[in-house]
């Protein structure tokens, strides 16, 4: 399998969510935790392509009950997916809403898609051979964060999070230009990528949000852990903390 298959399939998915229609809605567990008849046709349709081309790899996805990290899936190839990373901004057309879907080789980040069908900007890497956009290659930003934005996540669906969220941002805040919240994991850190922002952190995502993204932040130049600068572990939940270049080290908000 080539990046080229992974960004069509991806880009052809990227169709459904562009002529959906208003979505019915299904709640999960956790706050404000939806899905949408959207989020789960186009996780079959990902499976159903990704399926014919490689057809040994095993699937993780948000969306089909399979959620959870297997030692199947440690060896060989699993593709990670997200089909709508941004559910609640898909159901209120607040854009951006992101398809997400990573390829891991042997438990580690091997190939990597990250696409915004409303503005069709797809973002994409292969380990070792750096991260593109629309095809052009995209590095961080290396100014120092105090000249940057900076964005968060708010764990939404883990309220136990909720209060050290806000106080890690407001004390982030006199860091940087200012703080942005997309609703999306995986926007937030293709931002980091191309240099829109310095730095994105969140308490607690899941795998299918940061794998693809992670990848693509880490060939632009990005340094990705844990919260506490550990390396994501790509086996299931994690905090994230992704730093563009400029950024040398972890800031005290975080300690």
């Amino acid at each position: 399998m080539t990046i080229e298959d992974l960004i069509q399939i991806v880009k052809e998915a990227g169709n459904i969510l562009l002529t959906a229609k208003r979505p019915k809605i299904m709640e999960k567990a956790g706050h404000a935790n939806f899905v949408t008849e959207t989020d789960e046709k186009v996780q079959r349709f990902l499976v159903d392509k990704l399926k014919d081309v490689l057809p040994e790899a095993e699937f993780l996805g948000e969306e089909d009950g399979k959620d959870a990290f297997s030692s199947k899936m440690a060896s060989g190839f699993c593709f990670v997916i997200d089909p709508i990373d941004g559910t609640s901004n898909f159901i209120y057309e607040y854009r951006p809403s992101v398809i997400s879907v990573a390829l891991l080789k042997d438990g580690k980040p091997y190939m990597a898609v990250v696409y915004n069908p409303y503005d069709d900007m797809m973002f994409s890497a292969v380990t070792g051979q750096g991260a593109y956009l629309n095809g052009e290659k995209i590095m961080s930003s290396d100014a120092p964060l105090s000249d940057q934005l900076a964005c968060f996540g708010t764990a939404p669906y883990y309220e136990e999070y909720r209060d050290r969220s806000f106080d890690i941002a407001k004390r982030l805040l006199p860091l940087c230009v200012d703080l942005r919240r997309s609703g999306t994991a995986a926007w937030d850190m293709c931002c980091v990528a191309i240099g829109r922002c310095g730095l994105y952190f969140e308490l607690k995502i899941q795998i299918w949000d940061y794998a693809a993204a992670a990848l693509i932040a880490v060939e632009a130049g990005c340094s990705v852990t844990d919260i506490e600068g550990r390396p994501l572990s790509y086996t299931g939940a994690s905090s994230a903390l992704c730093m563009a270049r400029g950024v040398k080290e972890i800031p005290d908000c975080f300690k």
